[in-house]
């Protein structure tokens, strides 16, 4: 059930975070479980790092979205210069 609900979780941050993200980001369902599922891990690692989470600690639902948008930027700047 753990690898459902984690795909579960990553739609939804990521369908979220394009939702946020000014522009037309052209990626399928596969790609926006993606970009849930890295942003939530950018968000726990930028949060253990900061202080905010202890080492193991998942990060919240706002931080998976806010890094999820990181990433969506980041992802934004490389396919424009390709």
């Amino acid at each position: 059930m753990g690898i459902i609900s984690m795909i579960i979780v990553g739609l939804i941050v990521g369908l979220i975070a394009r939702a946020i993200m000014p522009g037309e980001q052209k990626m399928g369902i596969i790609m926006t479980i993606i970009l849930g599922i890295v942003g939530a891990l950018v968000a726990g690692y930028i949060g253990v790092a900061a202080g905010w989470y202890q080492a193991g600690e998942s990060a919240g639902w706002v931080a998976s979205i806010i890094g999820a948008i990181i990433v969506l930027f980041i992802y934004g700047l490389i396919v424009k210069k390709s």
